[in-house]
């Protein structure tokens, strides 16, 4: 049987000047742009055909608070397909609370890379299914990497960065996926700093190459511009299921267009 391709809109969460949450859109994880609530775009997502929904606390992790559980759990009582949380989990405790706020999963960047021990817990206490190790990779065009590809001509590897891709971290990004992997993550969310907002295709190498290393489905995030480029991180990077943010938010495409412009070209999902 032939699982099908998953299309994920994603929100990323910050707290406005007056304290109040709000989503923001921002390029290679910078000059944030306000963009709406997140209550209400999770509710809009969840009447759109989306096949799960993402909920990102952008700076819980630098700023070493906790996430925003209240938020989630007024997200949680509109989303009626699987809701994946992120930012600032750092413990067990952690990850039972967000779980009891109405994800169903989690997503752990930080926390892991910190603690790696922190997956193996997870996985045990709440099933492999619940845990999403997200890796925020870069490109580094130096000789200190342990996996090279080529790109645009030239090699380089993908390095994890932490706290919201503040800080570099010298950790092989196609290393960390195996790690996480044998650890008992269920699934692995690729984002590429590099091409993070650009909307001119999601990071094909660094995909292709965390497919390649790893049997975890993969969500491929960052540089989505259309229906196009979902067809091609599906087609030629093997990705499971691909996320995107803005040209959902401005209705630039839906998520439905998407979904008939896969499904003419062969692509597996559901409509």
């Amino acid at each position: 049987m032939t699982l099908t391709k998953r299309v994920i809109p994603c929100i990323d969460v910050d707290l406005d000047e007056d304290g109040n949450p709000a989503v923001y859109t921002g390029v290679h994880f910078e000059d944030l742009e306000y963009t709406g609530d997140p209550v209400e775009m999770a509710k809009a997502y969840n009447e759109s055909g989306a096949d799960e929904f993402v909920f990102l606390d952008i700076t819980a992790s630098a700023e070493g608070r906790e996430t925003m559980l209240d938020v989630v759990r007024d997200v949680a009582d509109e989303v009626f397909i699987p809701l994946t949380v992120g930012g600032g989990i750092r413990t067990t405790d952690d990850i039972k609370e967000t779980l009891r706020a109405g994800a169903d999963k989690v997503s752990i960047t930080t926390g892991a890379l910190e603690r790696p021990e922190l997956i193996t817990e997870g996985a045990r206490a709440f099933g492999s299914q619940c845990i999403v190790i997200s890796v925020d990779a870069r490109r580094r065009f130096d000789r200190e990497g342990e996996h090279y590809v080529e790109v645009d001509g030239e090699s380089c590897w993908f390095e994890c960065t932490k706290k919201g891709g503040r800080e570099g971290t010298g950790i092989d990004v196609l290393e960390w996926a195996r790690e996480a992997e044998q650890r008992g993550a269920g699934e692995l969310f690729v984002n590429s700093i590099d091409k993070d907002g650009t909307k001119d295709g999601y990071d094909i190498p660094l995909t292709e190459a965390v497919c390649e290393t790893v049997d975890t489905p993969v969500i491929a995030s960052s540089g989505c511009g259309g229906p196009e480029d979902l067809y091609e991180v599906f087609t030629e990077a093997g990705a499971d299921a691909g996320l995107a943010a803005s040209i959902f938010h401005f209705d630039e495409h839906s998520i439905q267009e998407c979904k008939e412009y896969l499904d003419e070209r062969g692509v597996p999902v559901r409509l």
